[in-house]
């Protein structure tokens, strides 16, 4: 009993500088996060805060003109908008890159890989001025020559929303097609050529093989896209909310939502308490993703 709790001692003893590290970068924040959602700290009180209790969840969640029920909604449209187009776009370019007999098809892929090796910050801001701006944008000048009318992409909510999932696809794609081009590879010819003597055209091949055979591939890269994308800040903060370069569009995901109370308002209490919610949601979502994991296994 002695050798294994000195051991046990040293283990700890070891492992303990890390675990001081992580409890101050790590769980400190988040402990101290959930004690500022508590209060009511704000522009009129950052010294004389007092602890409300669970006020801020319930304004978020009760009061639907609070903005954050409607920032929810876009944020899960968002996920979906952008996760259903990155599988179907990144499955048909894929395919189309395993064609046999294809020529550059190196040059392709490194052709596609530019938009993920890029800053993502360039990137967006290229889009903003380069494609979108209001005068002298590249799509804004071909609409205008070919519809007579100055179209501002970035004015409205609709429009704003469609931009950003293109921007979004945009730097996100190179990924999936990168994953679903090496899933592709992983199947065994000799699968199609059996359903090829059997009479299956593309499609059913499609539905058959492929989509099975990639689920196992591309399943760890489809749930890391969704949790970055659900709290994705950089597209559409850049490209609408941006201080000192508004565009119109009042589109609000719960991350910039959280980040406008926190930051702009100046309501500390109140966007601790979402970035709560938005962290709970995550993990429940994390522990029912790994639950169907194990259900499938």
């Amino acid at each position: 009993m002695n050798g294994k709790r000195k051991s046990y001692l040293k283990s700890w003893m070891i492992s303990s500088p890390a675990l001081i590290l992580i409890g101050l970068i790590v769980v400190f924040p988040i402990l101290y996060t959930f004690y500022i959602s508590l209060t009511n700290m704000n522009t009129y009180h950052w010294f004389n805060y007092d602890i409300i209790g669970l006020k801020n969840y319930a304004r978020a969640v009760t009061v639907f003109d609070s903005g954050f029920l409607e920032a929810l909604g876009n944020t899960i449209l968002w996920t979906a908008v952008n996760m259903a187009m990155q599988l179907v776009i990144a499955f048909v370019i894929a395919n189309f890159l395993n064609v046999p007999g294809l020529r550059l098809r190196n040059v392709y892929k490194t052709i596609l890989m530019f938009p993920w090796a890029m800053p993502g910050y360039v990137s967006i801001l290229l889009w903003k001025t380069g494609m979108f701006n209001s005068q002298f944008g590249l799509l804004t000048q071909w609409m205008e020559q070919l519809s007579g009318q100055m179209i501002r992409w970035l004015q409205n909510d609709v429009s704003a929303f469609i931009c950003c999932t293109v921007v979004n696809l945009w730097l996100a794609l190179p990924f999936m097609i990168m994953i679903m081009d090496g899933g592709l590879k992983s199947i065994d010819r000799s699968y199609y050529e059996s359903a090829t003597l059997d009479g299956a055209g593309p499609i059913r091949q499609a539905v058959s093989i492929t989509v099975p055979c990639l689920k196992p591939v591309i399943g760890p890269s489809v749930m890391i896209t969704l949790f970055t994308t659900f709290k994705q800040f950089d597209v559409i903060y850049l490209m609408t909310q941006q201080v000192g370069a508004q565009t119109g569009a009042h589109i609000h995901t719960v991350i910039t939502y959280a980040y406008e109370n926190a930051f702009i308002t100046n309501n500390y209490g109140y966007s601790s308490a979402i970035s709560v919610m938005i962290f709970l949601m995550l993990i429940v979502f994390a522990q029912l993703t790994g639950r169907r994991k194990e259900a499938d296994a």
